[in-house]
């Protein structure tokens, strides 16, 4: 082969020739790959183009003889063209033949009419592994979760060896086992050491030629013994004055293992004590003798004083009086005269007792006469004024029907009492239903509602007067209403008010902190503005025909108890919903805030829903992740809310607790605050909250400060707060000392861990406190930073003239979300965005179960409600639930396009039409 037939271009046909095309350029199939000579066997090299004439390798720039070729001709059926295959073979001696720095390669060459195609280059090399390691591991011994690391550089080789490790001759895998990390160095590194760790480490090294170990490195984790908790101190070792006593404790915190230290000090303690010795009483001298009395005697007395008992000494023994005969004989004679002084004094004491008979005969007539009188005037009062429900007891207590019978005081099988809202405000300030019994509570079932709730129609008004004990007001009152309609009422019981301190906290009336409102079944929505808390009662939850005055409570934290426990943290308010033990026809949705970290790759938190008994205790309701069929509740979590959908009202709270082996994080805001201007003194202070990350306790704290007279200089700052065990340092820097002045002592502030975490102390906050050079002084810099130890942080850099007379900066530099900001009641169907009609007909298209599963559980998960799906199944429709939901989920941007994605998704189109005809798609 002439090297004129060396080239790469062809010349391409004109345009002319339509036609008849020019045959391709030959396309490679299968190109020559780099290969490695393993001892002495040689390899193959290949290659495989179309279309193709001829087909050679050439290697290092020479043409292979042709006898050197084992050529394959075949035909592609799809294309026609003819398809050529060549093999050869190279040696160890031709491989080492060659001299200069370049390694052995070969090429392949095709031609066809056209012109020719070059491969690319196949290096062929001689495979080799060295015996030595570059550097082998070596043993050591090292505490428990200490990093560790084993460093390995495999031997020399060709190709390059690839190396694994070996513990106790099992191959160590990071991806079953993420304690243990391989770099691209090959080094193996121990992120925490385990006493399990403890073992024999080998570092192999592997190529195609061999397979090398390195020497074995043993690894020994070691614990350092720590001292357990001293005993009690024991008991002094004298019985009389001066002794010894003894406290002990031993080194099993834990104890020392694999050669770990033993535990630096002493296993005991020893102090000095005194015991008191006992000292026995002792009588004193005997005192005079008394006159001589009526019966002939006179006494004499001592005491046990000299000295009193004590240090359980004995107590003196024998007689403290004493007594004898003071006529020496004589009283014989007298004996007749004493007899005749005892006859009168009988006399005269049964004068006294019949006079002090008739005394208390006539009190008794006049109380009696007195009781009459104000039965009758009572008597006579509810004659003119009717029948009236008393306002505080038909505000404060729980909810009955009105043909409910009050059980009697001595029953012992009364209702258990709940725990509604403390509205007992006066008559005249209260805004919500009264009621009012045309006749007895005994003598008739039906009560005329006084509301203004627009689940009534206005009627033609009658004026009713409600008493309450220190103030009196007129309300409109409707003057019929339907005969059907049962009206439940607030009506107290008289065992209620014995039984409702069965816990330490009274659900109170808070401004800001509660809501209520009629429902009936129609349904509604009960908000607590600008806290995030709210609770959703779909259409039909309420029997037919009835009335529930509901509430909405967030319970303030000094006045209940905590539902955390060991190393549980509180992550939401405690909400009490109401009233308790009310039938209910299908689920509500109760939403409330909560400050967990969630958005980690990792589950970084068991989250537990707790409700609180009637005692005050609280109970798990369940558990997230760790559902069953019995769990009353379902939980929706989301980044900032969770939602429950439940059937039993009460107190609720979400609590959380890290799960292992990461630490859980609680979202926090820093609040900086400062009195308001001017300031007419020379001390300045400024005040940082450390609260919760939901509106409630912002919330909170705005209110506390604003009746403080304080404002807030910035917007609150967030903060990740690792459950480390560490606590939360705050330090003030860059103070201009030309004009003022610090007067902490210390560098530093700090809050305790436990503090934060526990959620037990409600708000938390440091003052630090400035002094200012004189009046005229009236601007601030400086910066505050605030972090974890060993943690995250924030830095307030503070710019301000505190002599400016500041608005209430709450209200200019934070804005609650329209979310937070929705009325506090919405009743019937204006409280739910999507409407009745397009409900009902969903459901009936999902409730029933699809054979091609697009049915309500597509929907679940389409919508992201598929965690527990048995929940669902429960119902009788769990499309109705998962759209009461849906409509809790997104009750400030609830648009049906949301909802008609999902539906199109799932190619639900008879359901599309209807929202599109009635709905606001």
């Amino acid at each position: 082969f002439s090297e004129s037939s060396d080239y790469s271009e062809a010349e391409v046909l004109p345009d002319s020739f339509p036609s008849a095309p020019a045959e391709p350029l030959p396309e490679f199939l299968l190109e020559p790959e780099d290969a490695f000579i393993v001892k002495n066997r040689p390899v193959q090299l290949r290659c495989r183009a179309s279309p193709a004439t001829q087909i050679y390798f050439k290697c290092n720039g020479e043409w292979v003889n042709q006898n050197d070729h084992v050529t394959r001709e075949s035909l592609d059926q799809i294309t026609g063209l003819v398809v050529r295959e060549v093999d050869i073979s190279v040696s160890r001696t031709q491989v080492e033949e060659l001299f200069g720095l370049e390694d052995y390669w070969c090429q392949c060459v095709a031609w066809s009419s056209a012109g020719t195609t070059k491969s690319n280059r196949a290096y062929v090399r001689i495979a080799y592994l060295r015996k030595n390691f570059e550097q082998e591991p070596l043993g050591r011994e090292v505490r428990m979760e200490q990093e560790v690391l084993l460093q390995c550089r495999p031997p020399e080789g060709m190709p390059a060896a690839e190396v694994d490790w070996l513990k106790n001759e099992d191959v160590i895998d990071p991806s079953q086992d993420s304690n243990f990390l391989i770099t691209i160095d090959h080094d193996l590194i121990i992120k925490q050491a385990r006493l399990s760790d403890t073992a024999n480490y080998t570092c192999v090294a592997r190529n195609v030629v061999a397979k090398r170990r390195s020497s074995t490195a043993t690894l020994i984790v070691y614990v350092s013994g720590g001292w357990s908790s001293w005993t009690e101190w024991s008991e002094c070792n004298a019985r009389c004055g001066r002794g010894w006593q003894r406290r002990t404790r031993s080194c099993t915190n834990p104890a020392p293992l694999n050669g770990g230290a033993f535990c630096e000090g002493p296993p005991f303690q020893r102090v000095t004590c005194t015991t008191l010795c006992p000292v026995d009483g002792g009588w004193t001298e005997w005192a005079k003798w008394s006159a001589c009395g009526t019966e002939c005697t006179h006494w004499r007395s001592r005491e046990c004083q000299a000295p009193p008992p004590r240090n359980g000494g004995k107590h003196c023994s024998g007689s403290m009086m004493e007594s004898k005969n003071c006529t020496e004989g004589l009283c014989a004679q007298s004996e007749r005269g004493r007899e005749t002084k005892c006859r009168l004094r009988e006399h005269t004491s049964m004068g006294v007792a019949v006079y002090a008979g008739l005394v208390g005969a006539l009190l008794l007539c006049v109380i009696l006469v007195l009781c009459v009188g104000v039965l009758a005037y009572r008597r006579r009062c509810r004659h003119l004024h009717g029948d009236i429900t008393d306002s505080s007891s038909a505000l404060t207590a729980a909810f009955h029907p009105g043909n409910y019978k009050p059980p009697r005081q001595d029953n012992p099988h009364h209702l258990h009492p709940s725990a509604p809202p403390d509205l007992t405000a006066t008559a005249g300030a209260f805004r919500g239903p009264l009621f009012s019994l045309q006749q007895g509570v005994i003598d008739s079932p039906h009560k005329i509602p006084m509301t203004t709730s627009p689940l009534l129609d206005p009627l033609p008004s009658l004026k009713i007067k409600v008493y309450n004990s220190s103030t009196l007001s007129s309300m409109e009152l409707p003057a019929d209403i339907c005969s059907d309609g049962e009206i439940l009422s607030l009506k107290s019981v008289g065992t209620v008010g014995r039984e409702r301190d069965y816990h330490s906290h009274t659900l109170s009336r808070e401004p800001g902190l509660s809501t209520s409102t009629t429902l009936g079944n129609q349904g509604g929505r009960l908000t607590i503005p600008n806290t995030g808390v709210s609770l959703l009662v779909p259409p039909g939850t309420i029997p037919q025909g009835k009335f529930y005055e509901m509430y909405l409570i967030i319970n303030k934290w000094d006045k209940t108890t905590l539902p955390s426990e060991g190393s549980q943290t509180v992550l939401s308010p405690v909400v009490s919903c109401g009233p308790s033990g009310m039938l209910l026809n299908r689920p509500v949705v109760l939403t409330l805030p909560h400050c967990a970290q969630l958005d980690t790759p990792t589950p970084d938190w068991t989250l537990t829903l707790k409700t609180q008994t009637h005692q005050g205790a609280w109970e798990e309701v369940l558990t997230v992740g760790e559902e069953t069929l019995s769990s009353p509740c379902y939980l929706q979590l989301e980044e900032e809310c969770s939602h429950v959908v439940m059937e039993q009202l009460g107190t609720y709270s979400l609590v959380g607790q890290s799960c292992p082996p990461q630490p859980a994080c609680k979202r926090l805001q820093l609040a900086l605050f400062a009195p308001r201007a001017p300031c007419l003194s020379l001390d300045y202070s400024l005040r940082i909250y450390c609260i919760h990350d939901t509106p409630h306790a912002l919330k909170e704290v705005l209110d506390l400060e604003r009746s403080l007279g304080g404002v807030l200089l910035e917007d609150p700052k967030p903060l990740l707060f690792k459950d480390s065990y560490h606590n939360l340092r705050l330090s003030i820097h860059d103070i201009p000392h030309s004009h003022w002045r610090s007067k902490l002592l210390a560098k530093y502030q700090e809050i305790p861990f436990y503090h934060i975490w526990s959620g037990s102390q409600r708000p938390l906050h440091c003052t630090f406190s400035l002094e200012r050079g004189s009046l005229v002084v009236s601007q601030l810099a400086c910066k505050i930073c605030v972090r974890q130890v060993e943690g995250e942080g924030q830095i307030f850099q503070l710019h301000t003239d505190i002599q400016e007379v500041m608005l209430c900066q709450e209200i200019q530099n934070f804005f609650f979300s329209p979310s937070l900001c929705l009325p506090s009641s919405q009743v019937g169907p204006y409280a739910f965005r999507l409407p009745d009609s397009i409900r009902q007909k969903i459901c009936a298209s999902l409730d029933a179960p699809s054979a091609r599963g697009c049915d309500w559980r597509l929907l679940a998960r389409s919508l992201g409600f598929d965690r527990y799906l048995n929940y669902f199944a429960t119902k009788p429709s769990p499309t109705g639930v998962l759209l009461d939901l849906w409509e809790a989920c997104h009750q400030a941007d609830a648009d049906l396009v949301s909802l008609a994605t999902a539906l199109e998704e799932m190619g639900k189109s008879e359901v599309l039409v209807v929202m599109t005809t009635d709905g606001d798609c």
